[in-house]
């Protein structure tokens, strides 16, 4: 078995890894529409390093594998991802690709390691088998913009609270209570919460450099920023967005302030993109406002992915 560390991965790199992950999702998930290239791509980017590993299969890879070893070793997961063809399963690929991800995470102090898993699709034993526990249930749903009409939701307008939006970075007189609003998502995420001015800046750099385009809604309150919500329009498939970060500061939960701003959304991306044909979020099975809120907008349910976490230690 040919397996190769890429170091510094370069265009064509990317390209195949993308064709790889798409191939298997078709394969495994049927009439489920391929991922966004951005989704993909974006893995690589953001803080800490990685490691990753390919397996030539063609003219592209057979099988792929990364472990992403973000922040401090002693509080952060490692975050490990495998792909491998149908065609070539049940000959040791995963496990051996596996084996060198842990490796990587034990070598880097790390204690634990995530994985993520589509429901119903082979990664689900694999994981089990190899000492991974399901950590968290996450429902994917998608909403068809023009089936819909939000304009009912976005006149909600509680008593208090104004409406502001930017496409783009948050502008700078915003980003200090735009980063305490994100905190309130630690209510429903695992791992690291530690948002700040800089760190919502790089995030939005990071989009823009996909060449993505981001938009965002927010409630104001007084100086502060209440509850607020993300869209982003890839740049190669606008057809498809996708729902980023949408979070309600506690203190302000209780008057529909998720609703308002998602619907408000709503009615923004129909008018500024006309071109997006579907949209596409996900949210914890244990988060049921966000979950009544998608619903109420019209969304439907699309696909379910599992969030997996193992002691490094227990890891082949």
């Amino acid at each position: 078995m040919d397996i190769r560390e890429v170091d510094d991965p370069q265009d064509g790199d990317l390209d195949a890894w993308h064709s790889l992950v798409s191939a298997v999702h078709l394969h495994d998930h049927p009439g489920d529409p391929a991922p966004d290239p951005g989704q993909t791509i974006g893995r690589f980017s953001g803080g800490g390093a990685r490691r990753l590993w390919t397996v030539p299969h063609g003219d592209g890879f057979g099988a792929v594998a990364s472990v992403w070893l973000p922040g401090d070793p002693a509080v952060r997961a490692a975050e490990i991802d495998i792909h491998v063809l149908p065609a070539l399963r049940r000959r040791g690929i995963g496990l051996t690709l596996l084996r060198r991800a842990a490796d990587a995470a034990r070598r880097d102090g790390r204690s634990s390691a995530l994985a993520q898993a589509l429901a119903g699709t082979p990664a689900v034993p694999f994981l089990e088998r190899y000492g991974f526990r399901c950590l968290l249930t996450t429902r994917s749903l998608v909403l068809r913009p023009g089936d819909v009409d939000p304009s009912a939701q976005a006149a909600l307008n509680p008593e208090g609270y104004r409406l502001i939006r930017w496409t783009g970075p948050v502008p700078d007189h915003l980003a200090v209570v735009f980063a305490q609003a994100k905190s309130a998502m630690a209510d429903h995420d695992e791992g690291d919460s530690a948002w700040n001015a800089d760190v919502v800046r790089e995030t939005a750099d990071a989009v823009a450099k996909r060449g993505d385009d981001l938009y965002t809604v927010a409630a104001l309150h007084g100086s502060v920023i209440a509850g607020f919500t993300e869209i982003v329009v890839p740049g190669d498939v606008p057809e498809r967005a996708f729902q980023y970060d949408t979070a309600v500061v506690p203190e302000h939960r209780g008057r529909r302030i998720g609703l308002w701003v998602k619907a408000a959304m709503l009615e923004w991306i129909k008018d500024e993109r006309p071109e997006v044909v579907e949209i596409e979020t996900d949210n914890s099975h244990d988060n049921v406002h966000m979950l009544a809120v998608n619903e109420a907008l019209g969304y439907q349910p699309l696909r379910e992915f599992r969030e997996y976490l193992a002691s490094v230690a227990d890891l082949p």
